[in-house]
């Protein structure tokens, strides 16, 4: 049975996606330095510490979004994006059923 929606729209929608993780991931890495850094400052209240544990905890998660893209392209049925390729290559023709 074909599907109703568009499984190259989400495949490109997931590629795109996935760059804008890959951009932002650096920018991530640092934070959790800086962070790390911050919990070596001396005297600290053990109440911010907790805190940027916490802060840390949460930056790390960034690679549970790349856990979520890839969950989204596995449930692409197989062969839908090639099969909506190649009839797309020939055109839309409405059904007169």
């Amino acid at each position: 049975m074909p599907i109703k929606w568009s499984a190259a729209k989400v495949s490109e929608a997931m590629d795109e996606v996935e760059h804008q993780v890959c951009l932002a991931e650096s920018f991530f890495t640092e934070a959790k330095t800086k962070a790390k850094e911050a919990r070596k400052i001396a005297n600290l209240p053990k109440y911010l510490d907790q805190r940027l544990i916490r802060l840390i905890s949460d930056i790390e998660r960034i690679g549970r979004v790349k856990g979520s893209i890839k969950a989204v392209r596995d449930d692409i049925p197989d062969g839908a994006i090639e099969v909506e390729r190649e009839r797309l290559k020939y055109g839309s023709q409405q059904s007169i059923i």
